[in-house]
């Protein structure tokens, strides 16, 4: 019995539990690493959050610090400043935008406080409330529909304007005094002198008849000189009528056919209507600006000789319009093109020097002026350019 092997079986089974603990020291010891590297990422994220925050909160005190100074520059602002939202309301305004306004403007719709406080003036984004002068620019806040406007108050600057220009006329009106009489005295010489030949008492009738008739003729000429001169000196004040651009040059063409026909001159009206729902309108004074463009008209016709051309056209240019009178005379020289528009200068024996100046004086009180292009031997063109609208919108 003592000679008999031993039974194995608690061997293998230490042997069993012994791998068992040294598999369960490894991953003890993997996982004591494993945490150690976890609470150092831990602690390495903790202080990079903690900086993050600090940076946050700087640029968080910047920003409110920013939003301060940019309230209180609003506030300071001369202009007025109004923030309109996605449904076009009043989201919020600085108060020179309440002072002009109204308090109750923050909260209200947009085009009805438009409508109700702000009068259109002849001049592009140009409008009257109240007392105040004002021009408006607007700009997109966001992309959701968001808009600002700047409401800026030129009523000052536009007394300043208003006061240059008079002046400018009347130092114009001095300095052509001299011209002036010049003018005067010659018509008044000759109606005078046809005026002493009435007396004749062997006069005829035909003869008498025929000085009276030239007598009348160089009374108008003066009294067509005073007005224009009363004109130019007075300046022209604009209207607030929509006058469609066919209608204007409709107005032009029924006053002067006639004389187009008699001289046996060619004429002939284009007008392009340009992109948009309706034909372009001008806000402003309809006899005004069909005096001036009958000046135009009537410069052109008596360029030409029997067999010519003029051509009246209108052609929309965004938010301008070119209204333009070509001939086919002999053109301008360049010398005189530079002195074209000065009051009294004229090319003809007849003419008053005053046509133009005017014509002038109404596109500028209109935000507009004249244009002249000319090659001598190649006629003429004057093209009136003048800010434009749309009939149902500006």
């Amino acid at each position: 019995m003592n000679g008999a092997p031993q039974n194995p079986v608690p061997d293998i089974k230490a042997q069993e539990l012994q791998r068992a603990f040294d598999v369960f020291n490894r991953v003890s010891l993997e996982l004591t690493q494993a945490y150690e590297g976890l609470q150092g990422r831990v602690e390495s994220l903790t202080a990079e959050l903690a900086v993050a925050n600090g940076e946050l909160r700087r640029q968080y005190r910047e920003k409110e610090a920013l939003s301060e100074r940019l309230s209180l520059l609003l506030d300071a602002l001369p202009a007025g400043v109004v923030v309109l939202d996605s449904s076009a309301r009043v989201s919020g305004a600085n108060p020179a935008a309440l002072l002009m306004l109204g308090a109750e403007t923050v909260g209200g719709d947009w085009a009805a406080l438009a409508q109700a406080q702000m009068a259109p003036t002849g001049a592009p984004d140009e409008w009257q409330i109240g007392a105040r002068r004002v021009a408006m620019a607007e700009s997109p806040l966001d992309s959701a529909g968001g808009r600002i406007l700047l409401i800026h108050d030129i009523t000052a600057a536009h007394g300043l304007k208003a006061d240059l220009e008079r002046n400018q006329r009347l130092a114009a009106m001095g300095e052509m005094a001299a011209s002036l009489a010049h003018q005067l005295r010659t018509p008044l010489a000759t109606a005078l002198l046809y005026s002493a030949n009435l007396a004749q008492p062997e006069l005829s009738g035909a003869a008498r008849a025929r000085f009276a008739g030239k007598a009348t003729e160089q009374l108008k000429r003066l009294e067509r000189l005073i007005q224009d001169v009363l004109l130019f000196a007075r300046g022209e004040s604009i209207g607030r009528d929509a006058i469609p651009v066919t209608t204007l040059l409709a107005d032009a063409a029924r006053t002067l056919e006639p004389l187009f026909a008699e001289k046996g001159v060619v004429f002939r009206v284009l007008a392009d209507s340009g992109a948009g729902p309706g034909p372009p309108i001008i806000v402003g004074s309809r006899k005004a600006l069909g005096g001036a463009l009958v000046n135009l008209l009537e410069n052109a016709l008596q360029a030409c000789e029997s067999g010519g051309e003029v051509v009246l056209g209108a052609l929309g240019q965004g938010r301008r319009l070119r209204i333009s009178v070509r001939d086919s005379g002999p053109g301008i020289p360049p010398e005189a093109q530079a002195r074209i528009f000065e009051p009294f200068f004229t090319m003809r024996a007849q003419g008053t020097g005053l046509g133009l100046a005017i014509a002038l004086g109404i596109a500028r009180a209109h935000g507009g002026t004249i244009e002249v292009s000319s090659t001598p031997g190649a006629g003429s063109e004057f093209a009136m350019l003048l800010p434009v609208g749309r009939e149902g919108g500006a």
